[in-house]
């Protein structure tokens, strides 16, 4: 056994038997030792072997842009560490149930979602706390309020159980796990001819993001060169996928608070933000624009002058109309301080993207792991101090008006080149993590291949798995006529948890 780690970047392909094997103590020391020193959980799962089941971490740090990964053979008890690092709770709990490893001094081993167990694995273990048992607050005058799974209006399913003194939350319990698709599993024994829309449905807002991580993840393993041009298309892709959801985030946030004119414009801009990438695939989302070697469509200089011009009318607009709601009194006096979470909170939590560069934290994947055409060309990163409401607003104004400018600079700089190459086979026994910065956040996929070159192990972590104990968080102390204020703010996903 050992202590070390082997160090990746992102994209980086290498053979699975390179990643080190530690024991228990040396496994949970290692954990403590770059957690403890600003490291963030970026993938931890399970993966069934022969001689029993392998437990994998990565650990991103941001101060230097690599990763750390290591393993450890996994025993039927393994100690628990969400107690010390909370971004660790979720994970655990998830592995427990694939795999029925159960994490001693868990202090609330709930089950994440029911399915069967992972790769043939043991029987999944539930312990004594079920997935319909709730976390409860003793005392005088506490009462609960249950919302959900079945909600008003077009939205997906999960249970919200607040415990309550009059209008004050103390504690908020989010149930997720409704709809969950067996993805991962589905992914298992490919790359398949579907495989690539397979992932475009992890989260459907985020269909350019993951479609591109896992792009790159076949890229690398399979030693592909991709070209300029098809680069920056995919970044213009990504970039506008941002801004539609952004746009579409603070119009609804306007209607949170009952600020319609910005509700209205910005229902009428994240529409051109859509049909720009529309322009490009004839997708709204971006569905099959993003595939293995490149792009799928061409895009001639004509097309992206279009995206340009586009880019530009709509940065205009929507300055207009996030300037009318930042702006106003009636909407600040909603907006600040409401929903806080603090710096320290967002670290111990492991959140990412705007959720945390809301609380000041200085986390990119586009600065910190650049891939693809942000190794090229920047984007500024915008962070905000209070780590509220207004916060996360402002620092989503502030990320549109910066992809429209990336964008417009995009579409005028753009290097000849073919859409898209050849990819190869992706190398037996082997192991890549490749790293994306979604509008949510950081996007994680992580694949183990066998000894064929199939998957035996394709692992997804979408920033709302990150994310949502941050909205739990945000709700303490606060007002429960808060609640959907709070949780458009960050607007999580429900099947980008549910994988």
């Amino acid at each position: 056994m050992t202590t070390a780690c082997l160090w990746m970047r992102n994209c980086d392909v290498v053979p699975f038997d390179a990643i080190p094997i530690a024991d228990t103590g040396a496994f949970c020391a290692l954990m403590q030792q770059h957690l403890g020193g600003g490291g963030r959980i970026a993938s931890y799962f399970g993966l069934q072997r022969r001689d029993g089941v392998r437990i994998v971490a990565v650990i991103g740090l941001h101060r230097n842009g690599s990763l750390a990964v290591f393993s450890c053979r996994a025993e039927k008890e393994m100690p628990s560490l969400a107690a010390y690092f909370p971004q660790l709770q979720l994970f655990e709990r998830e592995i427990a149930e694939q795999f029925g490893i159960a994490f001693t001094g868990h202090p609330w081993m709930k089950p994440v979602r029911y399915h069967s167990p992972i790769n043939g694995s043991t029987p999944v273990l539930h312990g004594t706390i079920g997935i319909t048992d709730f976390f409860t607050v003793a005392g005088d005058e506490i009462h609960e309020v249950a919302v959900g799974p079945v909600h008003a209006g077009v939205i997906e399913p999960g249970h919200f159980r607040f415990q309550c003194h009059g209008e004050t939350v103390f504690h908020l319990e989010i149930s997720l796990g409704y709809q969950h698709r067996d993805i991962e599993r589905l992914l298992i024994g490919g790359p398949r001819a579907n495989t690539r829309y397979v992932v475009e449905t992890a989260a459907g807002d985020s269909s350019v993001a993951h479609a591109t991580a896992y792009c790159q993840l076949r890229e690398a393993a399979g030693l592909s060169v991709v070209s300029q041009r098809s680069l920056g298309i995919r970044g213009i892709a990504l970039e506008l996928e941002r801004c539609a959801n952004h746009i579409g985030d603070i119009g609804a946030l306007s209607g949170d608070v009952g600020y319609l004119p910005t509700a209205s414009y910005c229902g009428r801009i994240r529409g051109d933000a859509l049909n720009t990438t529309a322009m490009l695939c004839g997708s709204r989302f971006g569905r099959s624009l993003v595939c293995e070697g490149g792009v799928l469509f061409e895009c001639d200089d004509a097309l992206l002058a279009n995206v340009a011009s586009s880019a530009i009318s709509i940065r205009k607009d929507f300055a207009s109309a996030a300037d009318l709601l930042l702006n106003e009194p009636s909407v600040l006096a909603r907006f600040e301080d409401t929903g806080t979470v603090s710096r320290e909170a967002c670290a111990q939590l492991g959140i990412v993207g705007p959720a945390a560069r809301a609380s000041g934290c200085v986390e990119d994947v586009r600065q910190d792991f650049p891939a693809g055409v942000y190794r090229f060309s920047s984007v500024p990163v915008v962070t905000h101090p209070n780590g509220d409401v207004f916060g996360r607003a402002f620092v989503r104004y502030g990320e549109v008006m910066h992809s429209l400018e990336f964008i417009k600079e995009q579409c005028s700089g753009l290097s000849q080149g073919t859409a898209r190459a050849a990819c190869g086979a992706p190398r037996k026994d082997s192991f890549v993590v490749s790293l994306v910065e979604g509008w949510r956040g950081e996007v994680c996929h992580a694949a183990i291949t066998d000894e064929n070159g199939a998957f035996a192990r394709y692992k997804i972590v979408d920033p709302s798995f990150h994310n949502w104990s941050a909205l739990a968080f945000a709700l303490r102390d606060q007002q429960i006529s808060d609640f959907p204020l709070c949780n458009k703010s960050f607007s999580l996903s429900y099947c980008g948890h549910d994988l």
